[in-house]
């Protein structure tokens, strides 16, 4: 699942440009399921029978990224940007980035002053974006637009996957592990049930957006007649030292499963029934009672008539990030209670309120 989690979060894929995600996980799961495809805005939906009757359950993950969209473009070449999803402005600063220009990436970085000039500066003051801008070597609007960059280009951080800590419990930064940790762990859901035998149909929903207002699942969950659905997102966790936290979730305690959040009440059966299974399959969790985050769940759950709709969140530190962190442990317990969950489906199987 490593190498795949580092392909997806290679690829760049903000809001509203995920073309390059969609494109792969469209190629790559062609001979895997029944049948895929892209719908118009971009969402990748994919269906599985199994091999027996039984009710029909939505996996959903999102496929986009936070990034950054050109806004203007300066006579001496730097470029002025806007924001395409949630960012801390304080952590803007000198922060590599990619520009995804018409001929391909190029590498940028987001300015800020020297050092040596902070001692004529506010050293207490944060710069908004608006007021930031990005460096991509060229020196004026001529060579912006010779390199393929014009206004409305979009923006990814420019950070490196990176594989870390000690070999018993591995670490993973990457820039979009929020959410391409939980599209990896759908996948490899999928490719584990390749010779197992399940009950019902699986449909799997990517998609597209879900950082600027859940749009994709949306869309895509009006039109799709599910019985239960369980999305999979990253959670940001409590674990670290800053006065604010409260130690309620942490790296490497396993998968969380979803109480609450500011979009979803997760239905009581759903959550009972993860609790369950991961108590009976010795599968680490820790509940999660995180008013602060939003996830697909919340737009799957209003669907059609309502959705039952269940929630696991992969812990991470520094979401939102170019260094965004999760635990290697939390991913395979995320992948594994998935997979139970869909083993241990029957014909007949309800999810009543």
């Amino acid at each position: 699942m490593i190498e795949l989690l580092k392909t997806l979060t290679n690829l760049s894929g903000p809001c509203g440009y995920e073309h390059s995600v969609s494109y792969f996980l469209n190629e790559y799961l062609k001979d895997k399921v029944d049948e895929v495809k892209i719908d118009p805005i971009g969402n990748v939906i994919a269906r599985k029978k199994g091999d027996k009757p039984g009710p029909t359950i939505l996996l959903t993950a999102h496929m986009d990224e936070i990034g950054f969209i050109v806004k203007k473009i300066e006579s001496n070449g730097l470029l002025r940007f806007e924001k395409l999803g949630g960012h801390d402005d304080r952590i803007l600063l000198a922060q590599p980035v990619r520009v995804m220009g018409e001929n391909g990436d190029i590498p940028g970085v987001i300015g800020t002053i020297s050092a040596h000039y902070a001692k004529f500066d506010d050293p207490g003051k944060i710069r908004k974006h608006s007021q930031l801008y990005i460096d991509i070597g060229a020196s004026s609007r001529e060579e912006v637009y010779e390199l393929g960059v014009e206004i409305g280009t979009p923006i990814t951080w420019g950070t490196e996957f990176q594989v870390f800590g000690p070999s018993q419990k591995q670490k993973i930064r990457s820039k979009a592990l929020d959410d391409r940790a939980g599209c990896a762990v759908i996948v490899q859901v999928l490719e584990e049930l390749q010779s197992s035998s399940f009950a019902g149909e699986l449909v799997f929903l990517f998609a597209v957006q879900e950082e600027v207002g859940l749009r994709g699942a949306k869309t895509a969950s009006e039109h799709i007649n599910a019985d239960a659905a369980i999305a999979i997102d990253t959670t940001a966790v409590s674990d670290t030292p800053e006065e604010t936290m409260d130690q309620t979730l942490a790296l490497g305690n396993g998968t969380g499963i979803k109480v609450l959040d500011f979009s979803l009440i997760v239905h009581k059966t759903m959550k009972n029934l993860l609790i369950k299974l991961a108590k009976e399959n010795k599968i680490p969790y820790q509940l999660e009672v995180f008013p602060g985050i939003g996830t697909d769940g919340g737009a799957v759950n209003y669907a059609n008539k309502g959705i039952p709709t269940g929630v696991l969140s992969i812990p991470s530190r520094y979401a939102h990030s170019p260094v965004e962190v999760i635990d290697l442990s939390d991913l395979e317990a995320t992948k594994d209670l998935v997979k139970q969950f869909i083993l241990n489906l029957h014909e007949g199987q309800t999810f009543p309120f």
